[in-house]
């Protein structure tokens, strides 16, 4: 469903991605991690042509997302959904009309198809009833929800999310796991998650790339990604559970001439 082929992107002389390729299968959801400033998001944005290229493809379905215009280039953006990082959602716009937003915009839905498939989203992500509230009178947790159920109202078959966890607090990141994790098992998208959240996003995807220093290190299922012995791959696994690396010294030291326990 996605293949990105020898992908470089530069910003003013600064080298993000050199050379990344990449296979998704269509009905897989992976999960994207690496260190901070490794290019995932910029990854995830040429995926969904909001970027291009400087040297490299991005197919989507057979097709460069990258090289298509006009009528072309939109029917490829109407197979994606794209949950950005705070939501993105309309200060000023109810969540129903927020929700509503793309297939007013993008399509010529009949009136009472588009409040009949906003409703189902709304009910789907957990949100019946919050249709006339305003972002600002609703959580973090329930922004990301409508942003999915925005995301979700163009029945998209690829589904993209970037750092969809960012800002909750931990229950409720899970939520929001265990809810994507729910609507792919039902809809069967192909899905990109860039996340922090690991090993937790580990449990919802089918493999896991991880970016460093601009390609794809290593590109695993979840339990070989675990189980790897490789010195990068240990050390990224023991940051990101808050633990030392399991070759390097203890994460804390006692102060010299501290006796106490």
């Amino acid at each position: 469903m996605i293949k990105i082929e020898d992908l470089h992107k530069s910003f003013n002389g600064n080298v993000v991605l050199k050379g990344v390729s990449l296979e998704i299968p269509k009905g897989e959801v992976i999960a994207l991690i690496g260190g901070s400033g490794e290019g995932k998001s910029v990854l995830l944005k040429h995926i969904a042509g909001l970027m291009k290229p400087d040297k490299g493809r991005v197919l989507v379905d057979g097709n460069d997302i990258a090289s298509s215009r006009g009528r072309y280039l939109n029917a490829l953006r109407s197979k994606l959904g794209f949950l950005f990082q705070g939501g993105a959602l309309f200060d000023s716009m109810t969540v129903f009309e927020n929700v509503a937003f793309p297939l007013k915009e993008k399509t010529r839905t009949p009136r009472k198809e588009i409040r009949d498939r906003v409703l189902r989203e709304l009910s789907n992500v957990g949100l019946s009833g919050s249709e006339d509230k305003f972002p600002s009178q609703i959580s973090g947790g329930m922004v990301k929800r409508v942003a999915l159920a925005r995301a979700l109202v163009v029945d998209p078959e690829i589904l993209l999310f970037d750092e969809p966890t960012t800002g909750l607090d931990p229950l409720i990141g899970l939520s929001i796991l265990k809810l994507i994790d729910a609507i792919h098992n039902e809809l069967d998208f192909t899905g990109v998650i860039v996340t922090h959240e690991v090993p937790r996003v580990f449990d919802i995807v089918d493999r896991v790339a991880f970016l460093n220093e601009g390609r794809v290190f290593a590109y695993y299922e979840p339990e070989e990604f675990m189980a790897s012995s490789e010195p990068e791959l240990k050390e990224f696994l023991a940051g990101s559970l808050g633990r030392p690396h399991p070759d390097g010294p203890p994460l804390f030291m006692p102060c010299k001439g501290d006796d106490s326990d």
